[in-house]
């Protein structure tokens, strides 16, 4: 015998709390990774008010590697979140 059940319908309060708990989860990855970004690829002592040609490029390898690891680490552990 199959059984064809409709997903569990969410009521409002707990599509507040998913959409909550989403922005908290994006908040909190987007502050790792402009902390380890930041950490791996900016000079200590500022120089200049700008970033120089090699801060940029670290920046951008940085950023890179990051969302591939997520991804990756989000596809290994079977998480459902797509990429941000």
């Amino acid at each position: 015998m199959a059984s064809n059940s409709a997903p569990p319908t969410l009521d409002k309060e707990q599509i507040m709390g998913m959409m909550e708990k989403e922005m908290e989860y994006r908040v909190e990855m987007f502050n790792k990774l402009t902390q380890t970004c930041f950490d791996k690829c900016i000079e200590k002592r500022h120089k200049e008010s700008e970033l120089n040609m090699g801060e940029n490029s670290c920046i951008d390898r940085c950023v890179s590697k990051y969302w591939q690891v997520t991804n990756l680490v989000g596809q290994l552990l079977g998480s459902n979140r797509p990429p941000m």
